[in-house]
């Protein structure tokens, strides 16, 4: 019997505010840095689920509170960067937030460099290309799920 596929879930928070967007800067991450990703994201942990996740990165990584009815589902990520490993097998679940409680700011100085908004038409050249894709969608609207990496005949 073949091993079974599996993948890793993540959540990503995305707070829009009018024609823009909220991003942070990667830095000491290992994983993009220097790259602007959604400002609150993580790893789905276990006994978690993907809203759960979402609440809490907000709160670790922006030091706002956020209630789980204020998280709002707009899509999910399938996506793969091609090499078959299981770590590179993700599923990614995109919310967006619009209410909450303190001022965002950086609470992990040692994975963030800035925290920024920016215009939805004026994104900025360096975007997590997966989290770029989602981000140019979101005035137009997002498929409720979309896959990114894989090769369509």
């Amino acid at each position: 019997m073949s091993e079974r596929f599996q993948v890793v879930p993540a959540s990503y928070l995305v707070f829009p505010q009018e024609d823009r967007v909220l991003l942070q800067l990667r830095q000491g991450t290992g994983y993009m840095d220097g790259y602007w990703a959604t400002a609150a994201a993580g790893h789905v942990e276990a006994g978690e689920s993907a809203v759960q996740a979402a609440v809490r990165e907000a709160r670790e990584e922006l030091g706002i509170l956020v209630a789980a009815d204020d998280v709002v589902p707009l899509t999910a990520m399938h996506r793969t960067n091609g090499d078959g490993q299981a770590i590179s097998e993700r599923v990614d679940f995109f919310f967006t937030c619009t209410r909450w409680t303190g001022e965002p700011r950086i609470m992990e100085p040692g994975k963030a460099a800035k925290l920024q908004w920016f215009g939805l038409d004026e994104l900025p050249g360096a975007v997590v290309p997966h989290e770029r894709y989602v981000l140019e969608r979101l005035r137009s609207g997002v498929p409720p799920i979309v896959a990114f990496g894989f090769e369509y005949a």
